[in-house]
């Protein structure tokens, strides 16, 4: 009899612990951060860089955002409505930070070069019939008024970590490796409303 109480209390604990999750999980994201390499790097012998230039130079300023291998980056890319704004983050160079904007034209659809073995995307365990992967199609809007460094953001990130300004949780800093990373509405006016101050 004297034992029923602890996993009474074990259990009350375990509840509080799944409502908290369920709070943090209502977190809406509406923005999104969308990494690219602006410099030459070969994958498989084939050269995986897209810089903003890239996207700029396409027919329509309009791309397929190809390649995500991250089961987590796919379903943030799946989750991605019509019209949704993006920052267009180069990664992977001298000096990473945001530099665009772009917008989706074209939600989630089956990625093609899962099937293409000439590609250095290419996953032999994909089938047609149920497709492993992902894109969307995005369109530039317009550069950023000035370049956003990653060490810029980083410092108010740390700040707000002290502070509990917007960019506490940002994704960027927690789950750096995520090609793909969803920004709240506040995270994205922080963000954006840096290109109007003087760089640090």
């Amino acid at each position: 009899m004297l034992k029923l109480p602890k996993p009474r209390r074990r259990l009350r604990i375990r509840r509080k612990k799944r409502k908290s999750d369920g709070e943090e999980s209502k977190i809406t994201y509406c923005h999104w951060l969308l990494k690219s390499e602006p410099e030459s790097r070969l994958e498989k012998g084939v050269d995986v860089k897209f810089s903003v230039d890239d996207l700029k130079a396409q027919p329509n300023q309009t791309t397929c955002w190809d390649g995500v291998r991250n089961y987590q980056a796919r379903n943030f890319l799946r989750s991605m409505k019509l019209g949704q704004q993006a920052f267009f983050y180069h990664s992977n160079c001298k000096e990473p930070g945001i530099v665009a904007l772009v917008k989706i034209v074209k939600e989630a659809y089956p990625d093609h070069t899962q099937f293409d073995q000439k590609d250095p995307h290419y996953d032999s365990t994909s089938r047609k019939e149920n497709p492993k992967w992902s894109m969307v199609d995005v369109q530039f809007v317009r550069m950023t008024k000035r370049f956003i460094p990653l060490s810029e953001i980083k410092a108010h990130h740390l700040a707000h970590k002290a502070d509990g300004g917007p960019l506490k949780d940002m994704m960027l800093f927690t789950r750096q490796r995520l090609s793909i990373q969803p920004l709240t509405q506040e995270e994205f006016d922080f963000v954006l409303s840096l290109e109007e101050e003087k760089p640090h």
